[in-house]
């Protein structure tokens, strides 16, 4: 399959492009013009596209995409909105306009139900919103919700949903291959799940 993935330069995305290659598919790497690609394989697909400003033809050709971006913990609030938010919201849109099969977003624990009072309230809406959108979309998608990252591999001890302890971690190594598996685990399909590296 060929797989657009957003935020393929960031900890988690690099991962990822990793993961899909080793199944076997097509991985191509949404990135800015400003973007250090040095750290990809030399051999991925570059697609240029901003998320603050994405062009109508971003996701044309591709089987699925997978959000793995992120505007980062030390950015304002409008850059979460711009990213976060409405960048995922466009990207899902251009997604269900180029008939995409599959949509993974990588989500986080308390967007469900974003909490008012926490430190992290105005990124938990973000992801709220973006993820509500996703289901309205039509698009089969998959939301996963990682507790804390760490920035370990992982062992691919994994736990989901109610087993999953609100306070431990997810190794992004782990959480990598989750994205990747649920590109085409069709008992996903329709799926928000929680989870953390056991």
């Amino acid at each position: 399959m060929k797989i657009l993935v957003a935020g393929a330069t960031g900890k988690t995305g690099l991962r990822l492009i990793n993961e899909l290659s080793a199944l076997g598919h097509t991985p191509i790497a949404l990135v800015r013009a400003s973007s250090d690609t040095s750290t990809l394989p030399a051999d991925v697909s570059l697609r240029q596209g901003d998320l603050t400003d994405l062009h109508e033809g971003t996701c044309s050709g591709c089987d699925a995409v997978i959000f793995a971006a992120g505007s980062g913990g030390d950015t304002s609030a409008e850059m979460t909105d711009k990213v976060d938010r409405d960048g995922a919201m466009r990207l899902i849109d251009l997604a269900a306009k180029a008939n995409v099969g599959r949509f993974v977003m990588l989500s986080t624990v308390g967007a469900d139900k974003p909490d008012s009072n926490s430190e992290l309230a105005h990124y938990l809406q973000a992801k709220h919103d973006a993820d509500e959108h996703l289901k309205s979309s039509g698009l089969s998608y998959v939301i996963v919700r990682p507790v804390r990252l760490t920035d370990d591999d992982g062992k691919r001890d994994l736990r989901f949903g109610d087993d999953v302890d609100v306070n431990g971690e997810a190794a992004r190594g782990d959480v990598a291959a989750v994205l990747a598996t649920a590109v085409n685990n069709h008992d996903w399909s329709g799926q928000s799940f929680l989870m953390q590296s056991a």
